[in-house]
């Protein structure tokens, strides 16, 4: 999937990943490939990206998701 974290000030990351592990509002939940269309907010916490044994962590102190066709726009404090 495609994965772009944005912030007001920059974009932090753009590129590919197999799963995201994000803080919602609720408690943490995962988004993997081909998952269905979702949007959530997020709390402060840590946005961890997998792509193949590649892990990238990035934290945030929140934000919102949009998941749709396989690509997922966080938009982050």
């Amino acid at each position: 999937m495609t994965v772009e974290i944005l912030t007001p000030e920059r974009l932090l990351y753009k590129g590919e990943a197999t799963a995201i592990t994000l803080p919602g509002a609720k408690g943490k939940f995962q988004v993997l490939e081909h998952h269905a269309s979702i949007i959530s907010l997020l709390t402060e916490g840590e946005i961890v990206l997998v792509n193949g044994k590649e892990t990238k962590n990035i934290a945030i102190v929140g934000g919102t998701i949009e998941f749709n066709h396989n690509k997922a726009i966080i938009l982050a404090d």
